[in-house]
């Protein structure tokens, strides 16, 4: 069977199947699947129709022009978008149902002025968007006043944890249970509460309130290396591979690839990958990764280039064409995206959503 070029697969199956564990482990809490960033680089489209047919709650996007597409793809499920420009088209947001996650009190009046449904989006200690804690009083009352005058609907309060530390993140907890009690002190009634991404959802009950945000573990890379998702019932949902591009046997002291970083320790045999940075895989990971060839493992080696790099196998039968694993289920022998992001230097996050458009997402049952 030819193997493609340069292929992602999306294993639909696996996606389905850690909605319905992460489901499981987080209820009674709704899910909201995070599809923002190409669903992190396995193909929104799909990913969001999957997640919805096994039972996701909600969507989460980072821009209105992501939860466009979703609207325009024919998903009705409950749509939050969170990070705008200014201005923002909120009245886009309103005509196709989008709920909008609003951070000061201009973007409330925007959202207001156009009838969209919002959450107040707090920062609790993240320090990046929302609403500061010391002007929560004056957004809450404003809100309260907008929303009885049937101007505004406010469906939800969300903030984000730091994830510094546990201690760090119980204190963000706390400001988020204190400014939601001061938000229904001042006539709110929001429908969901929603504090946890994916780490604190699968670790810290007390910060799953209604809803929780799951992102990366929904794709079966660990969003810290203390978590074993497999022991969830969760599996990597993306599986890169390849073909072998050449083969050909060296002499012991070969240089390897730009620098000559590696020399060969011995008579071996060099196979050619046809991936490189350029396709998302990572230079920084250079001389330290390794690939499944048939399903045995074998080291990456020299520089990582823009649209290439070696594996050396050597002394195995590895043919032209032979299927090559970059990174996958290390139920199958593969190398999984953590293990790729560990000899980056970077996170499981960065290895999956950095997949450049010349790999072909292939969504698979």
């Amino acid at each position: 069977m030819s193997v493609p070029l340069r292929e992602a697969r999306i294993h639909l199956d696996a996606l389905a199947g850690n909605v319905e564990a992460l489901g499981r482990r987080v209820a009674p809490a709704a899910v909201m699947v995070v599809v923002k960033a190409d669903a992190y680089g396995h193909g929104m489209l799909p990913v969001a129709q999957g997640v919805v047919d096994a039972g996701a709650d909600w969507l989460g996007v980072a821009d209105l022009a992501e939860a466009l597409a979703l609207r325009e793809a024919g998903i009705r499920t409950p749509v939050l978008a969170w990070l705008h420009g200014s201005p923002a088209d909120f009245a886009a947001a309103a005509e196709a149902d989008v709920d909008v996650a609003v951070s000061s009190a201009a973007q409330l009046e925007a959202a207001a002025a156009v009838g969209a449904a919002v959450h107040l989006k707090l920062d609790t200690g993240l320090s990046r968007n929302g609403v500061a804690p010391g002007d929560a009083e004056a957004v809450f009352a404003r809100a309260a006043t907008l929303e009885g005058a049937g101007a505004v609907r406010v469906r939800g309060i969300m903030s984000h944890l730091s994830g510094a530390s546990r201690a760090d993140d119980a204190v963000q907890r706390d400001t988020f249970a204190t400014l939601v009690a001061a938000a229904e002190a001042a006539g709110l009634r929001p429908e969901v509460r929603h504090l946890a991404a994916s780490l604190a959802a699968l670790t810290s009950p007390d910060a799953r309130f209604d809803l929780v945000r799951l992102g990366i573990a929904i794709y079966g890379v660990a969003p810290d290396a203390s978590l074993d998702l497999a022991a969830l019932g969760v599996r990597p949902v993306m599986e890169l591979a390849t073909q072998v591009a050449a083969v050909r046997r060296v002499p012991a002291g070969t240089g390897v690839s730009y620098g000559y970083v590696h020399r060969t320790g011995g008579e071996t045999t060099l196979a050619l990958v046809p991936l490189g940075y350029a396709d998302g895989i990572p230079r920084h990971a250079s001389d330290r990764a390794e690939v499944s060839i048939g399903g045995v493992r074998y080291p990456q080696v020299g520089r990582i280039a823009m649209d290439q790099f070696v594996v050396d196998v050597g002394d195995a039968r590895v043919a032209v064409g032979d299927e090559v694993v970059v990174w996958g289920d290390p139920a199958t022998g593969a190398p999984s995206a953590g293990e790729w992001a560990d000899a980056a230097g970077t996170i499981g996050y960065e290895i999956v959503t950095r997949v450049g458009p010349r790999v072909r997402r292939v969504p698979v049952p």
